[in-house]
């Protein structure tokens, strides 16, 4: 139940954002009572937060990639992405967070400090120098943009261009974020 709660607040959320979603408009989309809503969720900021949270195997796949020795990270970035928002309840949840964010200040916020906490610290873990945080960071804007561009708003041709094909275009910039000359 708690599932179904979480994954209509996701959709409610991102397409109506924090004003135009209700704890009793959830309860309506899962058919319950809205006060099981609050026996799971004490506020809606508890329900945003629950909606919002990436997933534990979603971060399983971060963790990994991590560990790809540098010269090949590139790949291996592009070849997780693509398995991620290949998986619905992935994809949904990253969408989710995503388009939240976009339009609530503390998803915004909540991603801004899961990013700079967790996720380029991640990238940059196995990058030598001192622009370790620039080239993690120019590596998240690329995946980012083809994260927008290809699954969230569907802009062919990158929406529709065949796995193999974007690792090919797009592992090469991210390996010269990673390691190659920048500038």
């Amino acid at each position: 139940m708690v599932e179904r709660i979480i994954a209509a607040a996701r959709t409610s959320f991102a397409h109506n954002g924090w004003a135009g979603t209700t704890m009793r408009a959830i309860a309506r989309e899962v058919d319950v009572d809205p006060a099981l809503v609050h026996y799971y969720f004490a506020s809606k900021e508890d329900l945003l937060d629950a909606a919002t949270m990436p997933p534990a195997e979603w971060l399983e796949v971060i963790s990994r990639t991590s560990s790809v020795p540098a010269r090949g990270r590139g790949e291996a970035m592009v070849r997780n992405l693509i398995w991620s928002w290949n998986q619905p309840a992935i994809r949904d949840a990253l969408s989710s967070i995503l388009m939240t964010a976009a339009h609530e200040p503390r998803t915004r916020e909540k991603l801004k400090a899961f990013l700079t906490a967790s996720l380029l610290p991640a990238i940059a873990d196995r990058i030598e120098g001192e622009e370790r945080i620039l080239r993690a960071s120019l590596t998240a804007s690329q995946v980012v943009g083809v994260v927008m561009m290809r699954w969230v708003w569907e802009i062919e041709p990158l929406a529709s261009l065949p796995e193999d094909e974007l690792v090919a275009l797009v592992a090469p910039t991210i390996q010269r974020y990673l390691t190659g000359r920048l500038g």
